[in-house]
């Protein structure tokens, strides 16, 4: 029997991202000879500028709340592993997906036949047209936008030294979204699915925003790197029937803390949106 699920609307947040301190997101090392730098960052290959890739920011998100869940890291992805239900018991599985706040919001692999449509989707982010003329214009960059940080280690036998030169986006600047919305997130009903739950759901992507900027983002973070926060955040819906209206605006929010602040009302007021109980 075939399932029936229907879109009840959409939940946009746009935001921008500062980075902190300097912030390495990996790119190619295809070109590493040019300039002798060990690990550069990646960039668009249209406007050489740095940026954030959704699957970058997502991934990390995920990997914050999984732990901070305490979920079993039970499938294996590239290098590392992941949680994802039904990854070692499909039937042990399918119950744990219908309360797995991580798996519901951002995603499992769909051939798993009890798999619902991820609900998030996670736009990439470029750097800002402000921030790009800043650093051409004022900013002493030893690559175009970015900065090279020299880091040393220390072979523990022979006690000699082996220096690396990292590239990173300085510190102060601002990626944003080109379309404006960065988080798209769904909100369906039916088989497998329960709009009011999937929206009080919600509150696990605050958590892992907040996660995020209590961690890092990118590469070295443990030496410094990465540290970002969120900024100028909007927050509206598009419900079933007026989707092809403007979105209804629920707020502005100058920072995560503001919007972590007024989340219970958020969640209400998105509800009512969607015309849920609230």
């Amino acid at each position: 029997m075939a399932k029936q699920i229907q879109l009840k609307g959409r939940v946009f947040l746009s935001f921008e991202i500062e980075a902190v301190t300097g912030l390495h997101i990996g790119g190619s090392e295809t070109g590493i000879e040019i300039g002798g730098v060990d690990k550069t960052v990646i960039r668009d290959p249209l406007t050489n500028r740095p940026y954030i890739p959704g699957s970058s920011l997502k991934g990390k998100m995920r990997s914050l709340l999984e732990k901070y869940r305490g979920l079993p890291q039970n499938q294996r992805i590239g290098q590392g592993y992941i949680h994802s239900c039904g990854a070692d018991n499909k039937e042990k599985g399918r119950q744990d997906y219908a309360r797995c706040d991580v798996c519901q919001v951002f995603g499992v692999p769909g051939e798993r036949d009890f798999a619902t449509p991820t609900r998030l989707v996670v736009r990439d982010m470029h750097l800002s047209d402000e921030s790009a003329k800043r650093l051409e214009e004022t900013a002493r960059t030893d690559l175009p936008y970015t900065e090279v940080k020299v880091e040393v280690s220390i072979d523990r036998v022979t006690s000699a030294a082996n220096p690396r030169q990292m590239e990173r986006v300085p510190a102060g600047s601002i990626f944003g979204s080109a379309g404006g919305d960065v988080f798209v997130y769904s909100v369906y009903e039916g088989d497998g699915c329960n709009a009011e739950r999937d929206v009080e759901r919600l509150e696990a992507l605050f958590t892992a925003m907040q996660l995020l900027e209590d961690d890092y983002l990118g590469g070295l973070g443990s030496r410094g790197s990465g540290k970002v926060r969120f900024a100028n955040i909007q927050l509206g819906v598009r419900a079933n029937g007026s989707y092809l209206d403007q979105p209804q605006q629920i707020g502005e929010y100058p920072s995560l803390s503001n919007l972590l602040q007024e989340r219970a009302t958020i969640i209400k007021e998105v509800k009512r949106a969607l015309g849920l109980p609230a």
